[in-house]
């Protein structure tokens, strides 16, 4: 009966010790499982790269798809009239437009105001060559009011004329002085008015005149036979001669 009792004893123990081996085994296992899960769920998600990429392959798409659109043959059709295969260019055009804004949805602020100017200017060009085949133009706004040499030569009218009703204006006078020695803008018979005018010059005003009649007279030394600057030059002396 002992040997039996020892018997059933040992082969207890073996049980136990076959049965905390499957459950370390079990246990181990479901720990790797657990590790690896949770690795995958920790695993970084990267958006941008993916995006990126969806739209480099969007990108690629409406590339081709253009290409083909404009290498593909086009075939005339005598149905269509001249003026149907101008809308339908235009149409297509303005399309193409579009779908390029709406291409370009990653672009910066700065990137898109260009794009916005670039796409006006198109627009407005188009709109001007359809008003010339059309035989109508864009109406000019005439020029209102005398030109700014009219202004400046009726100035020193009304100064030698009209001294009560004169005002000074230092625009007419600084259109006179800058153009005094040319004698296509100002006459022989102004220029005496003007030489009198000046009389009063003072200031900084005074300083360049000389500076400039001075360069012109050293200008004239250098081209003797220039008749044009001779007499600019003449000019220039009795300049010189008033203001020294």
């Amino acid at each position: 009966m002992a040997k039996d009792k020892s018997l059933t004893d040992s082969a207890k123990r073996k049980k136990l010790s076959s049965n905390g081996t499957v459950h370390a085994e079990e246990m181990m296992e479901t720990k790797v499982k657990k590790k690896k899960k949770k690795m995958e769920v920790e695993a970084p998600v990267i958006p941008d790269v993916v995006h990126a990429e969806e739209m480099m392959e969007t990108k690629v798409k409406k590339k081709k798809k253009k290409m083909e659109v404009e290498e593909a043959p086009v075939i005339p059709d005598a149905t269509i009239t001249t003026s149907d295969r101008k809308k339908k260019k235009k149409q297509k055009t303005k399309q193409t437009e579009t779908d390029e804004l709406e291409g370009e949805e990653d672009l910066s602020h700065e990137e898109k105001r260009v794009l916005e100017r670039k796409m006006k200017k198109v627009l407005k060009k188009e709109e001007k060559k359809r008003l010339k085949s059309e035989g109508e133009t864009e109406q000019k706004p005439e020029a209102s009011g005398p030109t700014a040499p009219k202004q400046a030569l009726d100035y020193l009218t009304c100064w030698k004329k009209k001294r009560t009703e004169w005002k000074f204006q230092k625009t007419r006078q600084t259109w006179l002085l800058q153009h005094m020695f040319d004698l296509a803008q100002i006459s022989d018979k102004k220029f005496l008015v003007l030489l009198r005018y000046m009389e009063g010059l003072q200031g900084a005003a005074k300083d360049t005149t000389v500076k400039k009649a001075l360069a012109l007279v050293k200008e004239s030394g250098q081209a003797p036979e220039d008749k044009d600057i001779q007499q600019r030059a003449h000019r220039a002396r009795e300049v010189i001669q008033l203001l020294s």
